[in-house]
């Protein structure tokens, strides 16, 4: 019998943070766990499961199947282009981040959205 691989997804954690009581930190532990590529993206500097949080919006990733969100409403705007150029397959709208207004230009681009944990996901195996 051979061994089933399941495929991972490169993981873009916006709004990543180094406070380990944070779910952006609890969400990059997890998802290294499982064995998904994780890209960290935030507003302060530091290192999570031994990468650093990358906080420069001109350096765009590569090949994102998700968008995890884990900023709140009133700091997205800012990332809307970002978002955008990273072209993300799915955009997880983590509890407190939901925004119809990100959730609406996701649609228009063709992105995918679910209002969902991220940590529940994954520990259901949804993910």
């Amino acid at each position: 019998m051979t061994a089933r691989t399941i495929p991972t997804k490169t993981t873009l954690i916006l709004g990543a943070s180094t406070n380990p009581e944070r779910y952006a930190f609890k969400a990059a532990n997890l998802l290294r766990q499982h064995g998904h590529d994780v890209v960290l993206v935030g507003i302060k500097k530091g290192n999570v499961v031994g990468m650093e949080i990358q906080q420069d919006k001109n350096s765009i990733p590569k090949n994102i199947d998700t968008i995890t969100l884990y900023l709140g409403p009133q700091h997205q705007e800012a990332w809307f282009d970002y978002i955008l150029k990273v072209n993300p397959k799915r955009i997880i709208f983590n509890p407190g981040t939901e925004n119809e207004a990100l959730e609406l230009l996701a649609q228009e681009h063709n992105i995918a959205i679910e209002q969902a944990c991220t940590l529940v996901l994954l520990h259901t195996g949804q993910y």
